[in-house]
């Protein structure tokens, strides 16, 4: 139908360096050898059987998925997964579109989080030239270069650059991929399509990032651990700007799904960890875990032994490991916990602030790892 589409040529984008920032990393993160809170007796329990359950799964190498919500990565927590990360306790990470934006903002300018309610009332919301510009060439090439949707950026910031194929390179491609690749054609010729549009050269774009050792993503890309993003179209700043084709986006993302169901799908003896994630996290893993489900059961297996811990700051009065609660009772439509209490293994919650959980539970693994 010919409706009309609104013009994003026609934005006004503004740099980056004019935007008031909340969060500046250097300032703001969280040390992994930072002290938590003092914690319940309860809570303490509950992260003493996680960090039991990690242990145990690396030790017969089976999986440890973390899933977190950007407020993790707003949060500073960056220099504590990257520690999990280093001492190997950790083999995925996922977040969704919001993280993969904050963690390559930190990595740019070392400050991220705008005063949404301000920018909106001004037109300027998201509307950052190279935020938008940065983020999604990354994932038109990545995407062209098959690449997911985290290491496209992870590549982009480890690297401090991109390299930009040429026209006729591309050409070439679309040329001979169109009959036996039609999949990989479209990908180039999307690319093709961007680079015309914005008249960029080929070869090496520098892109300094000063503060990549805050970044998750680069952290997992120089350690050669997934780390997948899982956006939603519309959801994020990054499609305000015209660079931005949904297409690559979504070529990235799909590569990045079927990467997470992947890991998933060893989970037998593994641990899945969602942290602050209310709709991201539950949605891709119960649709991970059905078609693992479907694969085993082909095999003459099922995925049983799994432990599943969430973290969130909403109260919940109700034992999971009874069943989900009646209809009536409002911990119902805590949407995560209901979800992940369906998906089998074992299930616990626990209300903490993501800072607390996940210094005290780098704690006990560290303290384990010694003794």
């Amino acid at each position: 139908m010919p409706f009309p589409q609104l013009d994003r040529f026609a934005l006004r984008m503004q740099p980056l360096s004019a935007r008031v920032n909340k969060t500046d990393i250097a300032c703001d993160h969280v040390s992994p050898d930072a002290e938590p809170k003092q914690l319940s007796t309860t809570a303490q329990a509950l992260i003493g059987e996680c960090g039991e359950r990690v242990r145990k799964a690396r030790q017969h190498d089976c999986p440890v998925i973390i899933a977190f919500g950007a407020h993790a990565i707003k949060n500073g927590l960056a220099p504590v997964f990257l520690r999990l990360i280093e001492d190997g306790w950790v083999t995925h990470l996922a977040t969704n579109g919001a993280g993969i934006i904050h963690d390559w903002e930190f990595a740019f300018q070392g400050k991220s989080c705008e005063d949404v309610a301000l920018m909106v009332e001004q037109g300027r919301f998201g509307n950052w030239e190279e935020t938008g510009f940065y983020i999604n060439l990354a994932l038109n090439v990545g995407a062209y270069e098959g690449k997911g949707y985290g290491e496209s950026i992870g590549t982009l910031i480890q690297n401090e650059g991109l390299s930009i194929p040429s026209a006729d390179e591309l050409e070439r491609f679309v040329q001979g991929r169109t009959a036996k690749q039609p999949e990989a054609a479209a990908g180039a010729a999307d690319l093709l399509g961007v680079l015309q549009k914005f008249d960029l050269p080929s070869g090496t774009l520098d892109v300094s990032h000063p503060w990549k050792k805050f970044s998750i993503q680069a952290g997992a890309y120089r350690h050669g651990i997934p780390f997948t993003g899982h956006p939603m179209i519309g959801h994020d700043i990054i499609y305000n700007h015209p660079m931005n084709c949904c297409a690559s986006l979504g070529r990235a993302a799909q590569r990045d799904f079927l990467t997470f169901a992947e890991s998933v799908s060893r989970l037998d003896g593994g641990v899945y960890i969602s942290i602050g994630s209310a709709i991201m996290s539950p949605m891709i893993f119960e649709k991970s875990l059905s078609m693992a489900q479907n694969l085993a059961i082909q095999n003459g297996g099922h995925i049983d032994d799994h432990f599943i811990f969430v973290n969130d700051l909403a109260e919940s009065n109700w034992d999971w490991s009874q069943g989900e609660p009646p209809e009536e009772n409002p911990a119902y439509y805590l949407r995560y916990n209901k979800t992940f209490s369906r998906m089998g293994g074992t299930m616990r919650y626990l209300q903490a602030d993501n800072r607390d959980f996940l210094l005290a539970l780098l704690r006990q693994l560290t303290s384990e790892a010694k003794t």
